[in-house]
């Protein structure tokens, strides 16, 4: 057993002897490649440090704009302009989101920018912005118009006036109420109202109802007529134009739905409101609106003068009841107890119910051709003929304490 080992040790010592030399060759030849690699390391391709040189620009741009970014979003946080005393009207309309009331905002000139106004609602968690006119200045902060904005606004302009036009009014009337109630002077008024450069401008925009209108010969205003009676509000930024242009645009949506039957009735739309001015003047209701149109349309048909004290009083410019027999001697276009037709154009500014009635009139079919009214309790008398015509007024002269 022992001489085996002996014997087999020194082979063992032989192979190890035999493996060394190759093994040293190998290291050489890995540190060999280890330091080639090494040094292509140290100096790479061309079409590498582009791609390097071209990353490093990028991040430095990314970087750049992300610091221009952040300094937008810092300067828009602050008020545009912190020693403005401006006050702007802004409208934020019903149903608005946040981010159209910041794009108002910004249109207005009240902040910088309508998306950081956007961000910065959502980031603070605001909410409940209420529609209506609001009062901002571009020295506000956003906590501010953000506050401002939940306590809600105004439900008509900021400033505004309130010119009322009534039912059946003149211009002339109309122009002493927006001289009281606006900045605007009554005579400017009058005289936009025959500014032809103006009238081509309404008429292009709304020629259904202007056409017959703007160059109408012998009028005393070119839009009597045209000035729907309504409550109009007037912003301190309005113009006067503006002002007007409202009242001709209520008009036309009023008569919108009876352009045809004006047509298919073979008028005008001025023989239309003409006509209704006078019937809007003499009635008072609207069953007694609807009579008197048929009784002044009977009198047309038969060619005969309205003979109307409506009339009479517009020709001498004044607002009276009573007519005496020298003002009906008025020389007047408008005059209609000496003129025929309607004369050249509507005498107040009458409401829907008077075209409605002129165009729908009662009882036409009865040929009532006269009319007289008890001014105390209100009562219209219709009769066909001038003789019981004679008699009604005589019974109303009587009742109301004077005779003819």
């Amino acid at each position: 057993m022992t001489q085996n080992n002996q014997q087999h040790q020194p082979e063992s010592n032989s192979k190890a002897e035999k493996k060394q030399p190759s093994t040293t060759p190998s290291r050489v030849e890995t540190a060999k490649t280890k330091s080639t690699s090494h040094v292509a390391k140290e100096a790479p391709s061309p079409a590498k440090r582009i791609i390097h040189w071209t990353i490093g620009v990028l991040v430095v741009v990314i970087l750049f704009f992300c610091f221009l970014g952040y300094r937008y979003v810092q300067r828009s946080l602050k008020p545009l302009d912190p020693t403005s005393n401006e006050s702007i009207e802004v409208k934020v309309p019903i149903g608005s989101t946040d981010k159209q009331i910041g794009d108002i905002l910004q249109k207005k000139g009240v902040i910088r920018s309508g998306f950081v106004f956007n961000y910065y609602v959502k980031s603070k968690q605001l909410a409940a912005f209420k529609a209506g006119y609001y009062d901002f200045k571009p020295s506000m902060t956003l906590a501010q118009i953000a506050t401002e904005l939940q306590k809600g606004g105004s439900s008509t302009p900021i400033g505004s006036g309130k010119v009322l036009v009534r039912e059946g009014v003149t211009a002339d009337q109309i122009g002493d109420v927006i001289q009281k109630n606006t900045k605007f002077k009554k005579q400017d008024f009058l005289n936009l109202l025959n500014d032809q450069q103006f009238l081509n401008e309404l008429k292009k925009k709304y020629p259904d109802l202007l056409s017959s209108a703007v160059g109408a010969k012998d009028v005393k205003y070119q839009l009597e007529g045209y000035l729907y009676p309504a409550t109009y509000s007037v912003s301190k930024n309005e113009t006067l134009k503006q002002l007007v242009e409202q009242m001709v645009a209520k008009e036309n949506q009023e008569m919108q739905p009876y352009y045809q039957k004006i047509k298919d009735d073979h008028m005008s739309v001025q023989q239309a409101l003409t006509l209704a001015s006078l019937v809007q003047g003499e009635g008072t209701n609207q069953d007694s609106l609807e009579m008197i149109a048929g009784v002044f349309e009977n009198r047309l048909q038969k060619n005969m003068k309205l003979q109307t004290d409506v009339s009479v009083s517009y020709a001498l410019g004044k607002h009276q009841q009573n007519i005496s027999y020298d003002d009906l001697k008025v020389n007047s276009p408008y005059n209609l107890y000496q003129n025929n037709g309607l004369g050249p154009g509507p005498v107040n500014n009458p409401p829907i119910n008077a075209v409605k009635a002129v165009l729908y009139p009662k009882d036409r079919d009865k040929g009532y051709l006269y009319f007289v009214a008890n001014m105390k309790t209100g009562k219209i008398y219709y009769t066909k003929s001038y003789q019981q015509h004679q008699e009604n007024v005589s019974k109303v002269q009587k009742a109301n304490g004077y005779e003819k």
